[in-house]
């Protein structure tokens, strides 16, 4: 009986031996939001993907619920995303459909600022000075998951403070104009952001939790990336860009570079680290 079963035993290794193994696909579609925290992660890992001999595809979305739809079907493989908070609801509805593959970067935090002259400090004095703010508080675009928190926060206090709804490019003009006079204003804003460097500004205390606390990024994965992809996997767990990299490379945006050329720039100072990412081995 035994000369049997080792005799099956041999016929099984050597029938697993004899199965094809495939080799790993090279070509990889990346999804991206047009954010300034997430275009530089984005580009940065496609960056050392591609110095390990992988081509690397970029498609922009202009919201989550697309982004992750896409990501669920398999028109995309992967995604810088924050799943904690700003895109739970996302998350949860494709969970069965998509993998956690590794943290890239932590530390968003969404609030209201104010421009660090203003002399408040909390939520919590908002209605007291209701009229130095013009009684507004400026947003961003309706259905950002600032706004979504922020709209919270309005009920969370009862604010008599309306909050303004409009876009990004609107809240920052409206923020230099107020900066430049000197006068009282308080914006939705985040970090990272180059507009909390540029205008000197702080984050209002929020001693109900309105808003979330810092979140993380993480790469997210179409079902089974990982075990398709498992170098690429790994390559893309040792990449970690801190927040403080981030803004520096939106600033140098701000200032009149390309993201391309600011990337390029911090690729190309940090070549040392990249080359570690890059050193696994196959």
């Amino acid at each position: 009986m035994k000369k049997i079963w080792k005799a099956l035993c041999a016929l099984t290794v050597a029938g697993m031996m004899s199965l094809p193994v495939h080799a790993e696909d090279k070509t990889i579609t990346m999804g991206t939001l047009s954010w300034e925290d997430l275009t530089p992660i984005t580009a940065i890992t496609k960056k050392v993907l591609e110095d390990s001999g992988y081509n690397v595809k970029v498609v922009e979305f202009s919201e989550w619920g697309i982004a992750y739809a896409a990501l669920s079907k398999g028109d995309i493989q992967v995604i810088a995303s924050q799943t904690d908070y700003a895109a739970q609801d996302y998350w949860n509805k494709n969970k069965n459909r998509i993998e956690k593959l590794s943290p890239v970067s932590y530390g968003l935090y969404q609030a209201f600022a104010v421009p660090k002259y203003v002399d408040i400090d909390s939520m919590e004095q908002l209605n007291d000075n209701a009229d130095k703010f013009g009684g507004k508080i400026i947003g961003i675009e309706p259905g950002s998951g600032v706004m979504n928190d922020a709209a919270k926060a309005v009920t969370d206090y009862g604010l008599k403070l309306k909050l303004l709804d409009g876009s990004t490019a609107a809240m920052t003009a409206a923020l230099k104009s107020a900066t430049d006079r000197k006068e009282w204003v308080a914006v939705t804003i985040w970090e990272p952001s180059w507009m909390a460097q540029k205008y000197d500004l702080k984050f209002l205390k929020d001693p109900k939790g309105s808003f979330p606390p810092p979140q993380g990024y993480y790469w997210i994965g179409h079902k089974g990336f990982s075990q398709d992809y498992p170098r690429a996997r790994e390559i893309m767990a040792s990449v970690y860009v801190p927040l403080a990299d981030i803004t520096a490379i939106n600033g140098e945006v701000k200032d009149g570079q390309t993201l391309d050329q600011a990337v390029k720039s911090w690729t190309d100072s940090h070549a040392d680290l990249l080359k570690r990412w890059e050193n696994i081995k196959q």
